[in-house]
C-alpha cells in the first residue's frame, strides 16, 4: 500500500512531535534527532505499511524511531567523539526539558524508552510490552526500578505506585 500524500501529511502533523522527544531521548542532540526524525518519516513512505488504526500508527513509529536512534547510536563514528564536547557550538538550543524529563534522559536506555511511554505518551505496561517486544513482567520491572532511580536523581517522590 502506498502512503497518500494527505495521509502522510496528517501522519507527520499528529506524531512528530512525538517522534521528536523520542529521538531526543536517545540522541540528547538536536541536529542527530532532527535527522532521526527525518528518517522515522522517510521510513514510513518507504515500508508504506497498512495499518489498523491510530494506535498501531503511533506504535510503529515508536518502534521504528526508537531503532533508528540505537542504530545511530550504534555506530561506528559515535564513539570517535561524544557529541556532548561540541553542545557549545549547536546552532539551536535543545527543546524545553522540565528537571523530570532531564531527569529521565538521564538514565539507562532499558529504563528511558518505557518511563517515557507510560508517563509521556500514557501507554499502559501491557501496550508497552507490545510495542517493545518485551514480557509486560520485565516493562513493569523497568518501570518500578526507573521510578526509583528518578526519585534517587530528583531527590523526592514524584510518582504514584
Amino acid at each position: 500500500m502506498k502512503v497518500e500524500n494527505q495521509q502522510f501529511l496528517k501522519l507527520y502533523q499528529n506524531y512528530a512531535d512525538m517522534v521528536y522527544r523520542i529521538c531526543f531521548s536517545f540522541l540528547k542532540n538536536p541536529a542527530d534527532t532532527e535527522d532521526a526524525v527525518q528518517n522515522t518519516f522517510l521510513r514510513l513512505l518507504q515500508a508504506a505499511p497498512d495499518f489498523q488504526g491510530a494506535e498501531h500508527e503511533k506504535a510503529w513509529l515508536i518502534v521504528t524511531a526508537s531503532n533508528l536512534c540505537k542504530d545511530s547510536l550504534r555506530h561506528w563514528w559515535r564513539k570517535k567523539e561524544p557529541l556532548e564536547t561540541h553542545e557549545d557550538q549547536a546552532p539551536f538550543p535543545p527543546p524545553d526539558i522540565d528537571a523530570t524529563l532531564q531527569a529521565l534522559l538521564q538514565l539507562p536506555e532499558k529504563y528511558k524508552l518505557p518511563l517515557y511511554l507510560f508517563y509521556y505518551e500514557g501507554y499502559s505496561s501491557a501496550e508497552i510490552s507490545q510495542i517493545i517486544h518485551k514480557p509486560a513482567s520485565t516493562i513493569r520491572t523497568h518501570l518500578q526500578k526507573g521510578r526509583q532511580l528518578l526519585r534517587t536523581k530528583l531527590g523526592g517522590d514524584f510518582f504514584e505506585e
